[in-house]
């Protein structure tokens, strides 16, 4: 049965792995760290397999920890940052293309995974429910509020 599990998870990592660097990317707009937080990922899920209750939850489960791993890696990226604040010096290519999602920086962390996985992903909201462990209705109330601040920001002549 184990081994099944494995097998299945195994699976669905593979297959599922431009969806994983997609909503990775969407948090840290780095490729190399989008790469990372997915290598990562993999390795808590093989690890953290047996703590799995339920298997058909493996999908969801799968991406809420890209989306744990992925706000982790956010957390330690500001930490350091201000912790070498004095001495960094940021570079940033005036070339550089705006990226249609970097709107969603303006949410805090959960609210732009709502966003991401009901708008990018398509997921259903009893889905992203039980991916981030949440109600349906707080879901609903907090994807709501996501759009309305989305909306203040990209319409502001409109409000």
């Amino acid at each position: 049965m184990k081994q099944k599990m494995e097998d299945e998870a195994e699976r669905m990592l593979i297959d599922n792995y431009d969806k994983y660097y997609r909503l990775a990317y969407s948090y840290v707009k780095n490729e190399q760290d989008a790469l990372d937080i997915v290598q990562e990922s993999a390795y808590r899920v093989i690890r953290d397999l047996d703590k799995l209750k339920e298997r058909k939850y493996l999908s969801t489960w799968i991406y809420r920890i890209v989306i744990n791993t992925a706000i982790d890696t956010l957390r330690k990226k500001k930490r350091e940052t201000v912790s070498y604040e004095d001495i960094e010096i940021v570079h940033e290519d005036q070339y550089k293309e705006e990226d249609p999602l970097e709107i969603l920086n303006v949410l805090e962390d959960k609210d732009r995974a709502l966003v991401i996985l009901k708008y990018l992903e398509d997921w259903k909201l009893e889905e992203i429910s039980e991916a981030l462990d949440m109600n349906v209705s707080t879901v609903k109330s907090r994807l709501y509020r996501a759009l309305k601040k989305l909306k203040v920001i990209l319409e502001p002549e409109m409000v």
